[in-house]
């Protein structure tokens, strides 16, 4: 398993930015696909955005357009840019690492990093 850890949590009025960032451990970061989750207060947990190790990105519908989600392989980072931020944006995000088999099927959790959106 890979080691995730997450910085650049917390607290922002609506409108504001923060990005986040995933530091991994090992020697194999540029073959997994890598995913952000975020859990709500009273919400199921929930996948935020992803992308391949080729690059490719998928959203949420609900943070579409206002997210950004890369990797910087040479640094073993991926990062997550959250503009126009919301109250509904508010929880605690966690950090995904693949299995290294291409799928979007995470084997990876970092400890997570809280977000708070106040309104």
């Amino acid at each position: 398993q890979v080691q995730l850890v997450e910085s650049g949590g917390g607290l922002v009025q609506a409108g504001g930015s923060l990005r986040l960032s995933c530091v991994a451990s090992g020697s194999f970061f540029s073959i997994y696909a890598m995913g952000w989750y975020r859990q709500a207060p009273g919400k199921q947990r929930e996948l935020v955005a992803a992308i391949s190790r080729g690059s490719s990105t998928v959203y949420a519908d609900s943070v579409k357009g206002r997210f950004t989600i890369s990797r910087d392989n040479a640094k073993k980072t991926v990062y997550l840019q959250m503009n126009s931020l919301k109250p509904e944006d508010t929880g605690v995000y966690d950090c995904n690492a693949g299995s290294g088999d291409g799928s979007y099927v995470f084997t990876s959790r970092g400890q997570g990093t809280q977000v708070t959106v106040s309104s």
